[in-house]
């Protein structure tokens, strides 16, 4: 084997990222920790306040995260059970559901975000000025839509037509 293969930038880019990645989650989970969240628990708070409505069906919010269908399924009922999200079924489709953040978890996410951008800002987009900061994000978007193309499902997808517009 070629030695300057372990030289490869290719190598060096994607170490970095999962050295990056797992600083920043190690600093994130404890900061969740002292709001009694987990880091999933957080990421699901995120995607349905981001979302119109702060819901999202069940099956976009699966796509949305690194969590399986039957894996939001446990998530989501842990989190209704305390009060952080309620489930909405939609009345046109017995099928689907939502997840609907509560005004409890809204509130949770209002005491846990002041510290968790604290974070963000000294550990990553403080070490970068904005054109850094814009590169990175596009580049991060890029990357992102290649490899997870749902990462965005439901979120801003309009109405399909013959559909309702609640469901």
């Amino acid at each position: 084997m070629d030695k300057n293969v372990f030289d490869d930038p290719r190598i060096t880019a994607i170490g970095l990222l999962f050295e990056v990645s797992a600083g920043l989650s190690a600093r994130f989970a404890a900061q969740f920790e002292e709001h009694g969240l987990s880091p999933v628990e957080f990421e699901v708070l995120m995607r349905l306040t981001r979302s119109p409505g702060h819901q999202l069906r069940m099956t976009d919010l699966a796509a949305q995260t690194s969590l399986s269908t039957s894996g939001v399924t446990r998530v989501v009922d842990r989190m209704e059970r305390d009060g952080l999200l309620r489930r909405r079924a939609c009345p046109s489709d017995r099928r689907s559901s939502y997840a609907v953040v509560t005004a409890a978890g809204l509130s949770r996410l209002d005491e846990t975000l002041p510290g968790h951008l604290r974070i963000i800002e000294e550990w990553f987009t403080g070490q970068l000025v904005p054109a850094q900061l814009e590169a990175v994000l596009d580049g991060l978007r890029r990357v992102r839509d290649a490899v997870h193309p749902g990462a965005t499902a439901g979120s801003t997808e309009p109405v399909p037509a013959g559909r309702p517009a609640d469901c």
